[in-house]
């Protein structure tokens, strides 16, 4: 990372707990990007299934159950969420959701300029929404990712987990969700009531 040119931009998949203490230590401003968990999960299984790194699995059955359990690649959701709901209010944190910039892309953007001190005008702040917008970056992912692109690019839409999530799933995961995020500023922020209930 020091080989990086100034200001350094870093993007992980890293728990909070394996990211460098230094990182916080430095007041090195970090923006977290959380998604729903059931959109997040049947994304997921896409990209467990399509990604030639990673382990696969034989059904969405299989896969929702190690997602429940933290058995996935980067390991828990629901820990993640947790560790970081403790950090909401830190100075140098900033947690957006994916539904917030599906909603609201050029507020997003503008939130995130604001964030990390950028003065941007209004025609930057519209310039970049474009190219940030999902379509956008997935016409350009296989130049910009090369052959995982398509992988982590795939369709970007709100609610796709209708498609493979069961009654007794959703159940399963809204009791999960009861059970680690209630009451917490991540989960209202997350808003499962609206992106979560069929």
């Amino acid at each position: 990372m020091k080989q990086f040119p100034s200001p350094r931009i870093v993007a992980t998949h890293l728990h909070y707990n394996n990211i460098p203490k230094s990182i916080f230590k430095n007041k090195a401003k970090v923006l977290v990007l959380f998604r729903n968990p059931k959109d997040a999960a049947a994304s997921f299984f896409h990209f467990h299934n399509n990604a030639p790194s990673i382990p696969s699995y034989n059904s969405w059955d299989e896969f929702f159950s190690a997602f429940m359990d933290g058995q996935v690649a980067w390991g828990s959701y629901f820990d993640q969420a947790v560790t970081w709901n403790k950090h909401i209010d830190d100075e140098n944190v900033f947690i957006l959701t994916y539904e917030e910039l599906k909603e609201d892309l050029l507020a997003g953007v503008k939130r995130i300029a604001e964030f990390f001190g950028f003065a941007a005008t209004a025609e930057q702040i519209k310039s970049i929404a474009s190219r940030a917008a999902f379509q956008a970056v997935r016409a350009r992912s296989q130049e910009t990712h090369g052959v995982a692109g398509p992988l982590l690019f795939r369709k970007g839409v709100v609610g796709d987990w209708k498609s493979l999530f069961d009654e007794a799933q959703s159940q399963a995961m809204e009791a999960k969700f009861e059970e680690c995020l209630a009451g917490t500023k991540l989960g209202a922020k997350l808003t499962y009531d609206v992106y979560c209930e069929a």
